[in-house]
């Protein structure tokens, strides 16, 4: 769903308990729930269908994705449960097992533990986590809080929507492919956890609303986000896909939601649709002190290959939420 049918359908359900630390009415990454001083329990709920055919590398960009939350919240995986739709018609067992095995991999490798999950047969195949996390209350890094004078900080590169739609019309390089496969299945774990070194006011993943949707979120009332569009990374061949309108329909949902929200400065607006692209697997969006920002790049380099960087800044509020320029 587009992020203004979302926010029109769940605004009456608002959790009410005392010991509901982040629910779901500022569209944060993940709920966190407290169980005592020291401890919370941080869910998250994901699945996507398939953008790659090798099985196994689905599944490990699926888990990706799921995880990410968690990790957007500053949280650490403890426990996954699988979440299937699987078309037996068209697939033979073979292929779920290794779709849950890549899955399994990457749930392992940010130190969880599978504990199960739910199958259904589906005429369409998806797959994904429901993810179970643990975090200090003290800890959890929100969405929507951003600090005036801190700069902004992207992980990964946009223009996967375009890119996942082109692989499955057979229109992309095997190179571009690889890459693209690359940067979808790698966590967002490691560069979570540097995060706890660093004076960091706001966290978000960039996934289904795309960069600038979710650059909505993470503004307020006092705060808007400047972003110069020359300096957020772009996957290869992307560009040259759009302008063959090779497109995914949740893209152009974003760019219609986000149109009188965002202000284009010059001519950014040329950048306009891939700003929108919706992402699978997509990179942390973190506020964070500029100072603290040189260092923490450095050190992703090789986490992030090479694509982390900071594309603009914290300002206070204008007219909208956010300007490109």
């Amino acid at each position: 769903m587009g992020p203004g049918d979302l926010k029109q359908t769940i605004c009456s359900l608002v959790p009410d308990d005392e010991n509901v630390l982040v629910g779901f009415e500022n569209s944060e990454d993940a709920c966190v729930f407290k169980i005592n001083e020291n401890e919370a329990l941080v869910q998250t709920l994901d699945y996507i269908t398939p953008v790659v055919d090798d099985p196994y590398v689905y599944g490990k960009i699926a888990a990706a994705n799921s995880l990410s939350d968690i990790f957007a919240m500053g949280a650490e995986v403890k426990t996954a449960l699988n979440i299937v739709g699987f078309d037996k018609v068209n697939h033979t067992y073979e292929v779920l097992s290794e779709i849950l095995r890549g899955g399994n991999d990457k749930i392992k490798e940010c130190g969880g533990v599978l504990m199960g999950g739910h199958t259904i047969e589906s005429p369409e195949m998806f797959y994904g986590l429901s993810v179970t996390g643990m975090i200090h209350p003290s800890n959890i890094l929100r969405n929507n809080t951003p600090k005036i004078g801190h700069v902004l900080v992207l992980t990964k590169p946009i223009g996967m929507g375009i890119l996942t739609t082109a692989i499955k019309r057979d229109l992309l390089r095997d190179s571009t492919t690889l890459e693209a496969v690359k940067v979808m299945e790698a966590l967002n774990h490691l560069p979570s956890k540097l995060l706890k070194e660093y004076e960091v006011s706001a966290c978000t993943d960039v996934t289904g609303f795309g960069l600038l949707g979710h650059a909505l979120e993470t503004s307020n009332e006092n705060v808007s986000l400047s972003i110069d569009a020359s300096s957020v990374p772009v996957m290869v061949e992307a560009f040259e896909l759009a302008d063959k309108d090779v497109v995914p329909g949740g893209t152009k949902k974003n760019l219609k939601y986000l149109n009188d929200k965002v202000t284009y400065v010059g001519d950014a607006s040329k950048y306009a649709l891939m700003l929108c692209d919706t992402q699978t697997s997509g990179g942390l969006l973190i506020s964070m002190n500029e100072k603290d920002a040189a260092e923490y790049i450095k050190r992703v380099e090789d986490l992030t290959y090479g694509y982390a960087c900071v594309i603009g800044s914290i300002i206070p509020r204008e007219e909208r939420a956010i300007i490109v320029y």
